[in-house]
């Protein structure tokens, strides 16, 4: 199933709000609203984030972009709930081998992913504004923004590990690129949560504020600092970082993507989701 959808009209999104010059002429805001829990990314969120940036990049009024959360989390990543009927056409029935099924899988990855890309590729440069938790999908959409700022209450995890899922939303790729291979393979392999101070020390933010209101006005005094220099430059120099590391960006999450198409649907995967349903702890077979 595909997560595309470009029946709504420009501005109208139910997983974002954009504002746009509220605290600069040149600055929009994207602020994600859910409407899952805790600003949960769910199938709206993955259909509507690629027309998000491309109503940003076709207006010349907006020069950069702040992304922010709504409420007392930024978000909780993965929706689980809101996308578990697109993930149960993945299951399979029997053990017969189904390639088909994999093929499918490989799609629906790739589709979902084109939401995180499309911030990375956007023409608008991207502060994340980050408060309270920042889990799973979060940290794939945070590590496809330029800079990142965090709330001293922010907290960070790649959580799929926990999940029985192989991170593939781009945070495994884009990741080693800003806090180092050795740090990314920690964070990847036990799931931890780290707090804002972390965060600052391995230089997954580069500024820490003191609360919601201070990270979104870090964020916005960052965002306007970019969008007084000159556009074209600004496009240029973000142009020329991205190309030095995009061949190796593409190659993971293609690789990812084949990876899980193959083995996503484990009895792992399934463990993991119902522990987490039933609010226990997960025991793993391998299998």
């Amino acid at each position: 199933m595909s997560t595309s959808d470009t029946s709504a009209a420009p501005g109208q999104y139910s997983s974002v709000r954009i504002e746009k010059a509220v605290r600069h002429p040149h600055v929009a805001q994207v602020t994600l609203i859910g409407p899952g829990p805790h600003n949960g990314m769910g199938p709206d969120f993955w259909a509507e984030m690629p027309r998000v940036m491309a109503e940003l990049d076709a207006d010349p009024e907006v020069r950069a972009a702040v992304i922010a959360g709504e409420g007392r989390n930024f978000s909780y990543g993965l929706d689980l709930m809101a996308m578990m009927p697109q993930f149960m056409e993945f299951l399979p029935q029997d053990t017969t081998p189904d390639a088909s099924r994999s093929e499918r899988i490989l799609d629906h990855v790739e589709d979902m992913r084109r939401a995180i890309d499309s911030v990375a590729s956007a023409k608008t440069p991207t502060v994340a504004a980050v408060q309270g938790r920042c889990i799973g999908g979060a940290v794939d959409l945070i590590s496809a923004c330029d800079v990142r700022h965090g709330a001293a209450d922010s907290t960070y995890s790649i959580r799929e590990v926990k999940v029985g899922i192989v991170a593939d939303m781009g945070s495994l790729a884009r990741l080693p690129h800003i806090i180092g291979s050795g740090l990314t393979r920690e964070l990847a392999l036990t799931g931890r949560d780290i707090d804002a101070q972390t965060a600052l020390r391995y230089g997954l933010v580069t500024h820490v504020a003191e609360d919601a209101a201070g990270v979104l006005d870090s964020a916005h005094a960052t965002a306007a600092e970019i969008a007084g220099n000159p556009p074209l430059v600004v496009r240029g120099t973000r142009e020329v970082l991205n190309r030095g590391i995009e061949g190796q960006i593409y190659e993971n999450n293609r690789y990812v993507a084949t990876w899980n198409a193959g083995f996503l649907a484990s009895a792992d995967m399934m463990e993991a989701i119902s522990a987490t349903l039933e609010k226990r702890e997960a025991k793993f077979t391998g299998r």
